[in-house]
């Protein structure tokens, strides 16, 4: 049932390790087509809706999510993975799942559950990510998490970009000498190439960023210019949608040939040969790299910085410290079901479960439940 025509270096069901509990399926599903089905149905996935990408949820309804940026990055993965002939049923499910450990409040709860956890085992959104689809979804009969396959539960934990941490003590599972399937290698660059466009959107939307101050970047500068002459005379917002939508279409092909020119130039026509090989092969052009950081540099002092958002990372880092701070001091403020793990996983590491799947909306209300006199508990 798998695509046939799939390359001799690409992830294959058949091939899978498996997974840690024997189940009786109810059908005939490739073993990663499962995978993506399940993260879809999972809690984690839903609760996605409702957490921060760069604007928290109450900011307006037309801003990226969690689960909108999931859904981008999915959409990106899978037409890189088809041109590669990949499987696009592991890139898909590994896209869906790469933010599920994703906290309230974007990267700013991340940072705050990591300090307020240092001595109980730190958190780090990866670490998260797996440890949801392995002990905290209870769905099925036997078994707590999704049970998913081990290359799945492997492109999970080891997905990264900047903000990410390597060194987490759950990849000692997976192979840390090794690398990750291309599938889960194409992850990396649709992240990134789903945020620096959309961010762009998003940002000029809020008038947190300006297209003046977008001229001065260049690969926004040249595709402008492309879509400018492509449509003369075209509406400044429709302007900028095609030129968001170019720079993803540039972006996708520059990935698409240069791993191609990777495989080719390594050799590479195994899938043992990928994990093998001393560096990941699915990369930007040298070229577009440059560009590529031009950009990031630009959204990173202009719209991540910028003190509207800013205010709110200052606030969110102070809800939830405030929070932890309250359950650790007087557990019993946690409902009964949260309070019965205490043994199993530690008190500590329980309230920052509940924390890290709370969406941004439940956060801020539990925070006024506690904390505003007049507030119904």
């Amino acid at each position: 049932m798998e695509r046939p025509d799939l390359a001799p270096y690409a992830a294959h069901s058949a091939t899978s390790r498996g997974r840690s509990h024997a189940e009786a399926f109810k059908d005939a599903r490739p073993a990663f087509e499962r995978d993506r089905d399940r993260i879809i149905h999972c809690a984690a996935f839903r609760r996605l809706e409702y957490k921060t990408q760069v604007f928290v949820n109450h900011e307006g309804d037309y801003y990226r999510t969690r689960l909108t940026h999931s859904l981008e990055v999915a959409q990106i993965a899978r037409g890189i993975a088809r041109r590669l002939r990949l499987n696009e049923d592991l890139t898909e499910a590994l896209a869906l799942a790469h933010d599920l450990g994703h906290t309230p409040f974007g990267h700013t709860g991340e940072e705050t559950l990591s300090t307020l956890m240092a001595e109980f085992g730190g958190f780090e959104h990866n670490r998260h990510s797996l440890r949801i689809v392995e002990v905290l979804e209870e769905r099925y009969p036997g078994f707590n998490g999704l049970n998913l396959s081990w290359e799945t539960r492997e492109g999970i934990i080891k997905h990264s970009s900047e903000y990410d941490c390597g060194t987490a003590p759950e990849i000692n599972a997976f192979e840390p000498d090794k690398r990750p399937t291309l599938e889960a290698q194409i992850i990396n660059l649709a992240d990134e190439i789903a945020y620096n466009n959309h961010d762009i959107d998003d940002g000029l939307k809020a008038g947190l960023i300006h297209l003046d101050e977008l001229a001065q970047v260049e690969v926004w500068q040249e595709t402008w210019a492309l879509v400018a002459g492509k449509y003369p005379g075209l509406a400044e917002e429709r302007h900028v949608y095609q030129t968001i939508s170019h720079l993803i279409g540039a972006f996708i092909d520059d990935v698409v040939n240069t791993t191609g020119k990777m495989l080719t130039e390594n050799n590479i026509d195994k899938h043992e040969e990928v994990r093998h090989h001393t560096a990941s092969l699915v990369n930007f052009s040298p070229e577009l790299q440059r560009k590529n950081k031009l950009l990031k540099q630009f959204l990173f002092r202009h719209l991540y910085r910028h003190y509207k958002v800013e205010r709110m990372r200052v606030k969110a880092d102070r809800f939830l410290t405030k929070l932890f701070e309250s359950y650790r001091k007087n557990p019993t403020l946690l409902p009964r079901r949260e309070q019965e793990k205490f043994d199993l996983y530690g008190r500590e590491q329980v309230i920052c479960d509940y924390i890290a799947g709370m969406t941004d909306r439940f956060a801020l209300d539990e925070f006024k439940r506690l904390f505003e006199p007049y507030e119904r508990v």
